[in-house]
């Protein structure tokens, strides 16, 4: 795990982001116990009081959840994960077209484009 910060927002919101991501991507598989508050705070070099606000947050949208002396898990609902990976990717393409729109590329040319930079090998796998 890896983690870098801005100062664009606050870290347990960046720290929930990335946690996010790890689950939505599979890089922490359904059902896996998380590591340890004192454990991600010393990966991550952020204040234990940090990350669980960060899990707090991630376990009211019950992608993960605790069980009492064992730990945190990533949540074994699939059909959950997967809605919020489709409401991911919906966002991130409404906000690409947005954006194109915004500085005047209507919809075909910006399509046009995503295919000639996947095209190219721009884009990575």
């Amino acid at each position: 795990m890896e983690f870098k910060f801005d100062n664009e927002k606050p870290i347990f919101i960046q720290v929930k982001e990335k946690l996010r991501l790890y689950i939505l991507s599979g890089y922490l598989k359904v059902g896996e116990k998380l590591p340890s508050v004192r454990e991600l705070a010393l990966i991550s070099k952020v204040n234990p009081n940090t990350i669980q606000k960060a899990l707090g947050e991630l376990e009211l949208e019950k992608l993960i959840y605790t069980e009492r002396t064992n730990g945190k898990f990533v949540t074994t609902n699939k059909i959950l994960i997967e809605n919020i990976r489709q409401e991911f990717v919906k966002n991130i393409v409404d906000n690409y077209f947005n954006s194109m729109k915004e500085i005047g590329i209507d919809k075909k040319s910006s399509i046009k484009y995503l295919q000639e930079r996947s095209n190219k090998n721009d884009i990575r796998s």
